[in-house]
């Protein structure tokens, strides 16, 4: 996220990705990014707007999770290969998640879509009414 990015520009970025995966924007439980950005404006008016709290994760973290689109540049000014894919993997619950829509840049912004695990459907006991 660079300090240019505008809250327009994030929720329209968002609003592709999660329509590029068949997905409405109530599927969005949370924005996640590396420690500090969550203070960022276009962040904090995203949030906001799609009524999900911000989780920030360490580079050390991000750097812990295996993304498919590592970048060299960002490691170097960031301390971690991955920010947007790594952070919506930690954000879906880490190594259980899914990436759902791999990282979508704009002008100022990036952004990838993760999927929680799912749940196994819960089955009664012999004998308990469904």
């Amino acid at each position: 996220m660079r300090g240019s990015a505008t809250e327009a520009e994030l929720l329209e970025l968002i609003r592709r990705a999660l329509a590029s995966a068949g997905l409405p924007s109530g599927a969005v439980g949370a924005l996640a990014t590396l420690t500090g950005k969550g203070g960022h404006p276009a962040v904090r008016s995203a949030s906001a707007a799609l009524g999900v709290p911000v989780a920030e994760y360490p580079a050390a973290a991000l750097a812990a999770v295996p993304v498919p689109n590592p970048s060299g540049a960002v490691g170097e000014a960031v301390g971690t290969v991955s920010v947007a894919e790594a952070a919506a993997l930690a954000g879906a619950g880490g190594g259980r998640a899914e990436l759902v829509v791999p990282k979508r840049k704009s002008a100022a912004a990036t952004v990838a879509v993760a999927r929680a695990p799912r749940r196994p459907h819960a089955r009664p006991n012999p004998g308990e009414q469904p």
